[in-house]
């Protein structure tokens, strides 16, 4: 199964870069793959709720919401481009926007 997703990189601490893009979840659901990582969700973590199973980092991964208000903090979003244009028409239901790359959560 494939769907539109945030995915926000905690490596760096609860603020990281946040993206809009397409996740490939396993059979499980307990798996996610996302820009040539596998990602393993964990059943409790602060601000988190997966890890790269490779490198250790934290990821958090959520659906993204029709407000554009996906990082917690704030700060500016990419939009991973095969995803843009079903993200503007279709998530934030904003059509004249389909050409923006990114945008400020």
């Amino acid at each position: 199964m494939k769907r539109l997703m945030y995915i926000e990189n905690k490596a760096g601490g609860l603020d990281g870069p946040g993206r809009i893009g397409w996740v490939t979840f396993s059979r499980s659901l307990r798996s996610m793959y996302y820009a040539g990582r596998v990602l393993q969700k964990i059943k409790s973590g602060y601000k988190y709720n997966c890890f790269d199973v490779e490198t250790g980092e934290d990821f958090w991964i959520s659906g993204p919401k029709k407000n554009g208000q996906d990082k917690l903090y704030g700060g500016i979003v990419e939009i991973d481009e095969d995803a843009r244009e079903q993200y503007w028409t279709e998530v934030r239901q904003a059509p004249e926007c389909v050409h923006l790359t990114r945008y400020r959560g």
